[in-house]
């Protein structure tokens, strides 16, 4: 079998080079002091944020000043739409945990080409754990190749998601765990503030499933997407329909991930979940 694109292979190893020196900034920033402040909506933003955006961009643009830019933290250039390659950048995926000082907030940096990401990198600066992938050559976690869990029952799972979100109605729960929705079964839930750190654990294999049921934004997912799917693993919205990214409005409606049985399973108990509801 041919392997990956040469091109794609090219543009992991810059993405992966530039992602750890960004950490190395992004630690500096944790272990010190910084300055933080409300961006609008109640979603706060650090020194740091802009301090490794800065960095990734000025890097990444000096290696390939024709790729489109689409990063939370950059004013959306609309020139990206015509290009044919577009980094899209989460600078701190996690801004919430790298406030409390929680080891639980990643960098995440794809390349995406034609709506697919091609390549993709999702680095935890404090713990080093270093998650790569390049479209057909596989997904792997400091070098290490890696695959998705095995597990094919829900019931006894580990699970990433808000805890609130499996409870019953009576218990705080929403409302779509009414009938005809069937309550869930036991299981392990956690969850961490990095969209993108999530579906990389669960690329790992050391959690079997994530989701989450708001919309998150293209930066949040593109590189996680590439590093579960080359992990063996599926990654959709809770209808099962796939994603297209760098489009004029990069936000997707939700996130299901998972190896192909069990998140079979979750696309069956979400498919019908008004979100609008919630």
């Amino acid at each position: 079998m041919p392997g990956p694109d040469p091109a794609f292979v090219l543009d992991l190893a810059l993405i992966e080079q530039t992602v750890r020196e960004a950490g190395a900034i992004a630690r500096r920033y944790f272990e010190g002091s910084f300055k933080s402040w409300d961006k609008g909506r109640g979603q706060p933003v650090t020194e740091a944020d802009l301090a490794v955006n800065r960095f990734l961009h000025e890097a990444l643009r000096a290696a390939q000043p024709d790729y489109g830019w689409l990063s939370e933290e950059s004013e959306d250039d609309p020139a990206r739409l015509g290009a044919r390659d577009t980094f899209v950048v989460d600078p701190i995926d996690g801004t919430v945990a790298f406030l409390k000082k929680k080891p639980h907030f990643t960098i995440s940096v794809a390349v995406v080409r034609e709506g697919r990401p091609t390549s993709g990198v999702v680095l935890n600066p404090i713990t080093g754990e270093c998650f790569t992938a390049v479209l057909g050559g596989g997904a792997k976690l400091n070098g290490a190749p890696i695959a998705v869990s095995t597990r094919e029952n829900l019931e006894g799972c580990h699970m990433l998601a808000g805890k609130g979100l499996f409870a019953n109605p009576g218990q705080g729960g929403p409302a779509w765990s009414e009938p005809p929705f069937s309550p869930w079964p036991a299981m392990e839930v956690e969850t961490r503030s990095s969209i993108a750190y999530r579906m990389a654990l669960v690329a790992g294999g050391g959690f079997d499933a994530m989701l989450a049921l708001s919309a998150k934004h293209d930066w949040d997912m593109a590189a996680g997407d590439l590093i579960v799917r080359e992990a063996g693993g599926c990654v959709t919205d809770h209808r099962g329909g796939s994603f297209r990214y760098n489009g004029p409005e990069p936000v997707q409606p939700s996130i299901v991930c998972a190896g192909p049985r069990l998140h079979a399973q979750l696309i069956e108990r979400l498919r019908n979940v008004p979100l609008s509801r919630h």
